[in-house]
């Protein structure tokens, strides 16, 4: 996905924040049902199971859908419509603080999306630097059992907007291993987080991560910059009853700075909903005409989705 799409360009530090992003697939099965939690051997077999099941989800790219996200910053919000497409992700904005946008606005971003359309060039960049994310974001992911100590931390229910409303999600701490040699910068940034896992052990996905960190990180050998200890960010995902997983909310708070004097801030809270999925092979053409009739569709049903993506508080 590109919810976080100006993220990537501060710095190779901050990829954990999408660790969970574009993870929407089918669940997989990884093996024999996980031992109870209260097993001190069973938390790293779960977040080894967890993992794996995330990483075979992000390989499946013939489970897409269409969706509606509403960011929340300091400036404002903004609500997007998204598709996923065999070419690119296409995604266009409808509103600006819940008000939709003018005619102009909307001529500019259809403008957009159809220089976008009928670019092949332009599009298999955009294509290969969502690749490049997909990529970085799953090394991450991949680290996780071997870069963190875990350690049993009770359980949470399920809601209809985190894993399976009802089901029972294993919460588990962790903390950074101190044996763990982080094999390139894109994992550095694991020494210095801190902060807890929910974990549905039937599915064997991951629910949410919460993570803080508690001491200041540098990226680039420090030469290009750092994130402030007290960094957060919480990434939540639910089943979406068709056999995916999929986003649901994302939660950043970092500072710091970058090229030594440059100050960095990061503050934004975005809720995804109204999944549907679309077929496998959608062109980005298709997925762009998907999103102007979605948009087209009576005021109504726009009041009743941003409704739907008003953030929540923790």
């Amino acid at each position: 996905m590109s919810q976080v799409e100006t993220i990537p360009r501060i710095a190779s530090a901050v990829w954990l924040v999408v660790l969970l992003t574009g993870m929407g697939a089918t669940s997989l099965d990884a093996g024999a049902p996980a031992s109870s939690p209260r097993d001190p051997a069973a938390p790293i077999e779960l977040v080894r199971a967890a993992v794996a099941n995330e990483v075979a989800a992000a390989d499946d790219s013939s489970t897409k859908h269409m969706f509606r996200s509403r960011k929340q910053t300091p400036q404002g919000s903004q609500t997007r419509l998204y598709a996923e497409t065999r070419d690119a992700m296409a995604g266009m904005t409808i509103a600006y603080n819940d008000k939709p946008l003018t005619p102009e606005q909307m001529q500019g971003e259809e403008g957009r999306l159809a220089g976008l359309a009928g670019d092949p060039e332009q599009l298999r960049r955009k294509h290969s630097q969502e690749q490049g994310t997909a990529e970085r974001t799953l090394r991450i992911v991949k680290a996780l059992p071997d870069a963190f100590l875990y350690d049993d931390d009770g359980e949470e229910q399920g809601a209809a907007d985190l894993g399976k409303e009802g089901v029972r999600l294993v919460r588990l701490k962790f903390r950074p291993n101190p044996a763990y040699v982080p094999p390139s910068r894109v994992e550095q940034v694991l020494a210095g987080m801190q902060g807890f896992v929910l974990i549905d052990p039937a599915a064997r996905r991951l629910a949410r991560i919460d993570g803080t960190l508690f001491k200041e990180v540098g990226f680039g050998w420090g030469i290009l910059g750092h994130l402030n200890k007290g960094g957060h960010f919480l990434v939540e995902q639910r089943d979406l009853g068709d056999g995916s997983w999929d986003v649901s909310r994302m939660s950043l708070s970092f500072a710091g700075k970058i090229l030594l004097f440059k100050s960095i801030a990061i503050k934004s809270d975005e809720v995804f909903s109204d999944f549907r999925r679309v077929p496998a092979d959608t062109t980005f053409a298709q997925g762009v005409e998907m999103l102007k009739a979605e948009e087209a569709k009576p005021a109504e049903n726009h009041k009743t989705g941003a409704a739907a993506t008003a953030p929540k508080s923790h």
